[in-house]
């Protein structure tokens, strides 16, 4: 092997060596009847996401693969977590950065990714983001990383302690061991593609629901079998729901999918925040807002058991977005029907 690669790929393992494993925590909500819930918060990785383990696995691959050499130019297409998360690791080998961003990225986001070394490229939405990404490593003769090609197959998803080993390790002494289910929204379906083969793989009597959010087309794919869809808009929570289907979205490991109206996970978000004191970002509204759904379906039917979701990220990431309250009324609307609706559990 290459020695640059060599030394590359040993920092990377130092780095996952170096990282104590993220907490799971057990959400109290006063009115669930033998129904635990509990968040594994991914916010706590050095680079602040769950983002964090895609990108180290990414990085991994593609030196691996060949792909990644010494002075090689690090190009994505990234909403702003997985570039955040990617220039760090960037850094940490000493090859360049560039992420492909849509304008209405966080500027939050966009300062950590260049307090890491990253080098921005704007376009104008979402949709434009992977062409722009191939169009851009071509022509400086860069390696595209393509997370929304190589989310699912980067991972190992037997074990190596991803985050579905993770869980149901954590999970082993609590009332219910073993989740009734695991809900998870995507954006690129490498983490819902790594849960739902972990549970076939391990026999587990679990299933996997997935929430998505408005102008994704992810629900609407998996309902109708339609691998093509296209909806031309771009997702307003951050991090989550795409305008195509992307290849590391794989339908056939997902039991269910929800769809979440935005106004859900932004109340969901405030709603968190009075229960832990702590500011979550949206995707993890949309994460909790399906497992409140799906809990108060099983309080019906009189059942009882543990449901896992994620806390994707912090909400300090977007203090001038989802918290702003003159910024929700502008671009998600009136939010009041579902924070409501959450009140009743308390």
């Amino acid at each position: 092997m290459d020695s640059w690669v060599a030394q590359a790929v040993g920092r990377i393992n130092a780095d996952s060596h170096r990282s104590a494993d993220t907490h799971l925590f057990n959400l109290r909500v006063p009115r669930l009847q033998g129904i635990d819930i509990y968040l594994k918060d991914e916010s706590t990785h050095p680079t602040g996401s769950l983002k964090h383990r895609l990108a180290r696995s990414l990085f991994l691959y593609a030196l691996c693969n060949g792909k990644i050499r010494e002075g090689t130019t690090i190009v994505e297409a990234s909403s702003g977590s997985t570039a955040v998360s990617e220039a760090y690791f960037a850094r940490m080998i000493g090859v360049p950065f560039i992420a492909v961003v849509p304008e209405s990225t966080a500027h939050s986001k966009i300062r950590l990714i260049e307090l890491y070394g990253g080098k921005i490229h704007f376009v104008g939405s979402a949709p434009e983001m992977h062409d722009a990404s191939i169009e851009l490593a071509q022509s400086i003769d860069g390696y595209f990383m393509d997370q929304f090609t190589y989310a699912e197959r980067a991972t190992d998803w037997r074990g190596n302690n991803n985050i579905a080993e993770s869980i149901f390790r954590q999970m082993d002494f609590e009332p219910h061991p073993v989740p009734r289910r695991i809900v998870m929204s995507a954006g690129t379906g490498g983490t819902s593609a790594t849960l739902g083969r972990y549970i076939r793989y391990n026999s587990y009597e679990t299933e996997l629901t997935v929430v998505d959010p408005e102008n994704s087309v992810f629900y609407d794919s998996y309902k109708t079998g339609d691998g093509s869809l296209v909806s031309g808009k771009s997702s307003r929570i951050e991090g989550i729901g795409r305008p195509q289907v992307e290849k590391s979205f794989q339908p056939g490991v997902i039991d269910d999918m929800i769809k979440v109206p935005d106004a859900a996970s932004v109340a969901t978000i405030l709603w968190l925040e009075q229960i832990i004191g702590r500011k979550a970002g949206a995707s993890t509204g949309t994460n909790l807002w399906g497992v409140m759904q799906v809990a108060g379906e099983m309080m019906e039917k009189g059942e009882r058991g543990s449901l896992v979701t994620l806390m994707c990220d912090s909400g300090e990431r977007y203090l001038d977005s989802y918290y702003d309250p003159a910024w929700v009324r502008t671009h998600i609307g009136d939010v009041s029907a579902y924070a409501e609706q959450l009140a009743r559990w308390n």
